[in-house]
């Protein structure tokens, strides 16, 4: 794909008796390691005490036999699959976070971005708050840690700090007796919910996570609501749905998520299959073959195919052994990541003009390597076809594009986009037609069209609390 980075995801068990939750979820966190694949974590309440194990990393080199075996059982457990969009890569930012505070403990996991964090930390650091990570989650755990200290349980602490955060957050939140899973109000992120076999709840970014461990999936949860597990059921909180408008992240469907998952109701399959016929009737080409760039171009280059008549093909192919290409820290090393990440099919593109259908084109440097790799395996014409619309605008509710700078198609036509990658020719998905996802009404496409459902924070760079944290290191060097 063409540069972009996920979130995190999410994921929650409530059981009804103790058991060895933590390798649930680690089924789970495997489900969803495309969410995030920096670091990970676990945390098990057993009979109020939370127990967490985090680290950088994929999930199965943070965890293994030892790991999971020191975790205790337990009746509830949270889990973490991360990618900084705001924090850097480091493991004081791993998620849950673990808070023991005077009305006892509690752990959470977040996936989303906060729009007003920045202030929120000042006017805590203010209060004489001490902050141990850089992440936005940290803020959301002192919010609800301040009002639970007012409130008469948790759940009401949680309704409380809704009033006070915005922008894009799905928590799972974990107290010495009681699961809570909220999605804010303006639903950017999914989550969902199930039930487990033993008669237990799960709840996951995704409802592939759910298959995974067994659960039937339920329903999703609504913009605004929230869920409460305890022993004496699940309740469900809808004082918050229905106050701002629908918000979903566009691209959920068209990158994220997993294509045998549902969100909002809609088979994520379908909505990029959708797309890739879009593709095809405003970018036609006259080719021999069409094929997609593993993992999420493949089902728009299925549909791409199906309606233009142009046969599908396998041009590319995956080593599934490496995460994606954002875990590389620097420009350079995610180009030279590229060639040992996919590899082409020269049977398949040899002498042929070629339709390459991807998800995006952010910096335009990893489709300018894989267009070299089809060129060098014999293709005769490449035909580069994107089934999302030029990215113009940052995105400030957990996607990983916090200014216009190096957004190629900010400073570049199509034409000279695909004159740098070396292409016949570049189209994209239309930002008009981008409702023909069929992806249910209010999906946000600020990051297209720059019409953001918040306001616009202050100094929304991922690691800007890092560059605080040198900067007063840099001021107390000069002082000494």
């Amino acid at each position: 794909m063409g540069g972009l980075h996920e979130e995190c995801g999410i994921i929650g068990i409530f059981g009804k008796e103790h058991q060895p939750l933590a390798e649930t979820v680690y089924y789970g966190l495997y489900a969803l390691q495309h969410r995030g694949q920096e670091g990970c974590g676990i945390a098990v309440c057993d009979d109020g005490v939370i127990t967490a194990h985090k680290d950088t990393g994929l999930v199965g080199e943070v965890f293994d036999h030892r790991s999971l075996a020191e975790l205790p059982c337990g009746t509830m457990a949270i889990g973490h699959v991360r990618y900084s969009t705001t924090g850097g890569n480091e493991r004081r930012n791993c998620q849950p976070i673990v808070v023991n505070h005077q009305k006892g403990r509690m752990a959470i996991a977040h996936n989303g971005n906060l729009s007003n964090a920045a202030e929120l930390r000042s006017a805590l650091e203010l209060t004489g708050a001490i902050f141990h990570t850089t992440s936005d989650t940290e803020t959301i755990a002192y919010e609800i840690t301040k009002m639970r200290l007012k409130k008469p349980s948790i759940e009401d602490a949680v309704l409380g700090t809704m009033d006070i955060i915005d922008g894009a957050y799905s928590l799972v939140v974990m107290s010495p007796t009681k699961l809570i899973a909220v999605r804010d109000p303006y639903g950017y992120r999914p989550l969902c919910y199930g039930t487990m076999p033993d008669g237990g709840y799960a709840v996951a970014s995704e409802s592939c996570a759910l298959t995974a461990i067994g659960a039937e999936f339920v329903r999703d949860i609504e913009p605004g609501e929230m869920l409460i597990f305890s022993n004496d059921g699940m309740r469900s909180d809808r004082s918050h749905c229905g106050i701002k408008p629908k918000q979903t992240c566009i691209l959920e469907y068209i990158y994220f998520a997993r294509p045998d998952s549902e969100i909002d109701g809609v088979s994520v399959h379908n909505a990029r299959l959708r797309a890739g016929r879009i593709l095809a009737e405003e970018s036609p080409a006259d080719a021999d073959i069409v094929i997609g760039v593993p993992d999420s171009g493949l089902d728009a280059a299925l549909g791409f195919s199906q309606a233009s008549g142009i046969p599908y093909g396998i041009g590319l192919i995956k080593n599934k052994y490496i995460g994606r290409t954002f875990i590389a820290p620097t420009q350079s090393t995610r180009t030279d990541k590229v060639r040992i990440k996919l590899a082409a099919v020269s049977d398949t593109v040899k002498g042929k003009r070629v339709v390459l259908v991807d998800d995006s084109i952010v910096r335009g440097t990893t489709g300018g390597r894989i267009v070299v790799l089809l060129r060098e395996a014999g293709a005769k014409e490449i035909h580069f076809r994107v089934s999302a619309p030029p990215f113009l605008h940052p995105c400030y509710y957990g996607t990983d594009i916090d200014s216009e700078k190096g957004l190629i198609a900010d400073h570049h036509t199509p034409e000279e986009i695909a004159a740098m990658m070396g292409a016949d020719s570049l189209g994209y998905l239309p930002v008009e037609r981008v409702d023909e996802l069929n992806c249910g009404a209010g999906c946000c496409k600020a990051c297209f069209n720059g019409e953001y459902g918040t306001a616009i924070p202050k100094g929304a760079h991922k690691d800007r609390y890092e560059m605080k944290i040198s900067l007063t290191r840099d001021a107390n060097s000069q002082l000494t």
